[in-house]
């Protein structure tokens, strides 16, 4: 099973529409959708090692432009906004991340962008706290693209070596993940 997704991924990631499919998801998810794009980004630089960087910037730039949306969901549509952070286990999240906003300002944007926390929360409450849009733009700029440039760079140097052990041992990785994934999702809810 594991396997098959894998191989269709890796088809996805070699076709000319990989970067539109890219660029798409980097979007979305840095304001509503629930998977990164380093599902889409690292079988593409594995695919393609020489386009590692321009993969990245695609990725960058597209994750920052969906983060205005994130922060206008915040400022235009508080109860999407709010409806988004209950999808993700965090109802009392807005006042948690207005305090972090409150106190710590630039560094809570400057520490979660770079994270695989995921940044739509980031950007959404970003906007309920009004937070300076300039500033959380160069931020997001440099955040986002520290992160997905250090994602493509591994890959790109490293990838060849990752991608053969990864490949003799997908189901073992595939449900390796699947439990960090979900053990995430309940320390999130729990313990955040």
């Amino acid at each position: 099973m594991f396997k098959k997704l894998y191989d269709w991924i890796m088809a996805l990631a070699r076709s000319r529409n990989a970067p539109w499919a890219l660029a798409i998801v980097s979007f979305t998810e840095s304001s509503f959708f629930p998977i990164p794009p380093d599902v889409m980004l690292a079988p593409m630089v594995a695919a393609r090692p020489n386009k590692a960087f321009v993969y990245a910037g695609i990725c960058t730039a597209a994750s920052v432009v969906g983060g205005l949306l994130g922060y206008a969901i915040g400022v235009y549509l508080e109860p999407v906004g709010q409806a988004i952070l209950s999808l993700f286990g965090h109802s009392d999240g807005r006042a948690q991340f207005q305090a972090w906003f409150d106190q710590f300002g630039l560094w809570v944007i400057l520490a979660k962008g770079v994270t695989p926390i995921p940044y739509k929360l980031v950007t959404i409450t970003a906007g309920f706290a009004r937070f300076d849009l300039f500033t959380f733009m160069w931020a997001s700029v440099l955040t986002r693209g520290i992160r997905f440039f250090a994602v493509a760079a591994v890959l790109k140097f490293y990838g060849p070596q990752l991608l053969e052990e990864f490949e003799k041992r997908i189901n073992l990785y595939a449900i390796l993940g699947l439990v960090v994934l979900v053990g995430g999702f309940v320390a999130i809810k729990y313990f955040g």
